[in-house]
């Protein structure tokens, strides 16, 4: 996608460089640049505002899986804690536990599979853990103030994978993206009309078309937290699954 925006917005500025000297001369006299000037600035702080509107909205979004993640990996470590006092009659569901958080791990994988696929993987797991957990005949007020507080830990996990689910389908305002791409090309179109027909402006409409489409990338990344160049790290649930059993 970053790569079809570059071509648009560079493309535009070619257009633009190559095709400026066709206008008659009245259209590119002083009062034309000064008006085109004044409306382009327009069009650039909406660009800026949009781009930044953005890329700040994505941050938020990934800094939002990246603490779920975390939380998700504690409340696991606290679960298997809480198994571990209540007795060796809770070695089921932490075995179930660790099939859990394996099935959690596979959608950090360098190829996730199918988002259904995984869901119901996950769900399934989930499921055992409750069951599991559910299925316990606790002994004395000890060991049911530990069941109970173990059964919501297990609510709060499923909690957490379905809405860390939920999110990963969540789609990009697309509509705000095409508009953002169109008034970049109009942006640059103007560029490369008035600009001076040199290699150095080429080089500097090339390098200004890459920054800006450098932070559409970020954007789309940002917004895929599990795949592509920046993904939320799995380190907090691989601590978590070398710590269940001991």
């Amino acid at each position: 996608m970053a790569l079809i925006v570059f071509a648009c917005v560079y493309g535009a500025a070619l257009l633009g460089f190559f095709g400026g000297p066709l206008l008659p001369d009245d259209h590119k006299n002083s009062g034309s640049k000064e008006i085109v000037r004044l409306g382009m600035g327009l069009v650039a702080t909406t660009v800026a505002l949009v781009l930044g509107l953005l890329v700040g909205s994505a941050k938020n979004f990934y800094d939002t899986q990246n603490t779920e993640v975390t939380q998700f990996a504690a409340n696991f470590v606290l679960l298997d804690r809480i198994l571990t006092h209540y007795g060796p009659e809770a070695k089921d569901p932490r075995d179930a536990m660790r099939s859990f958080l394996a099935d959690q791990l596979e959608l950090f994988g360098p190829s996730p599979g199918p988002v259904g696929s995984y869901f119901n993987s996950a769900a399934a797991s989930g499921d055992a853990v409750f069951d599991k957990i559910q299925e316990l005949s606790p002994k004395d007020d000890k060991q049911r103030s530990l069941k109970a507080q173990a059964l919501n830990l297990s609510v709060q996990l499923g909690q957490t994978r379905s809405l860390m689910f939920e999110q990963k389908t969540l789609p990009i305002p697309r509509l705000l993206v095409v508009m953002l791409i169109l008034w970049l090309m109009v942006l640059f179109l103007s560029f490369g009309i008035f600009a001076p027909r040199n290699l150095t402006v080429l080089l500097g409409l090339f390098l200004s078309a890459v920054a800006v489409c450098g932070a559409i990338l970020l954007m789309f990344e940002m917004y895929h937290p599990y795949t592509g160049l920046i993904r939320v790290s799995d380190a907090p649930l691989r601590a978590a699954m070398m710590q269940l059993g001991h």
